[in-house]
């Protein structure tokens, strides 16, 4: 089991962050790291993306730092350099994973139906993240989908709530799940950081119960 899967059991969440402004990472760092949840999966939908990895690396440096919604071998060199320790792409591609394995650094790509998880595991993997998890059938989905593939582990991501969370994480194939609605974009931009912090608490003591 690799050090980022080992966290992500520990701490059974990843929030899914989308960064506007880079420097907006730094409060937002110190919000999930001094209430229960040090590790965040940057996504690179924005152009602030990469600074933010960068700046949340410099200012959280023992942080599980993630780059999500990698398309390409080209973003995982970015983020890498930038300071990640893994990568999560939306899909399964061949030639990102391959780029991604040539430089070291872990994936975890999205897969929803059994001939992307052959595929991915044909090359080497068995961490997937499970995406879009709530459109492409959910709990019932998954566990149907992942009950040939014994030793096969993943991430659910897409449409995780607290009103769900507790579900996927039963099944003994979730290592953790990615989730946005403790990292609310919205609340980031206007610097509600008070606000921002009572969730992540939520959070973490609401997967610890």
């Amino acid at each position: 089991m690799s050090a980022t899967v080992e966290k992500l059991k520990e701490l059974k969440i990843i929030p899914v962050i989308v960064i506007d402004r880079a420097e907006d990472i730094i409060p937002l760092g110190h919000v999930l790291a001094e209430n229960g949840l040090p590790a965040a999966e940057i996504t690179l939908r924005s152009e602030a993306a990469i600074e933010a990895i960068r700046l949340l690396r410099n200012s959280q440096p023992d942080m599980l730092i993630g780059a999500g919604t990698v398309l390409n071998g080209e973003m995982a060199k970015q983020a890498m350099e930038a300071g990640a320790s893994f990568i999560v792409s939306p899909g399964f591609n061949p030639n990102t994973v391959k780029a991604c394995q040539e430089l070291g650094i872990e994936i975890i790509p999205g897969v929803n139906n059994p001939s992307t998880i052959e595929a991915a595991l044909e090359m080497g993997l068995t961490m997937l993240k499970f995406f879009p998890a709530e459109p492409s059938g959910g709990v019932k989905m998954l566990k149907a989908m992942a009950a040939p593939y014994v030793g096969v582990q993943f991430m659910p991501t897409g449409g995780v709530s607290p009103e769900n969370i507790h579900n996927y994480l039963a099944l003994p194939e979730v290592v953790g799940c990615g989730g946005s609605w403790m990292v609310d974009r919205k609340l980031i931009n206007e610097g509600k950081w008070d606000e921002l912090a009572q969730l992540v608490r939520e959070a973490v003591q609401s997967v610890a119960a």
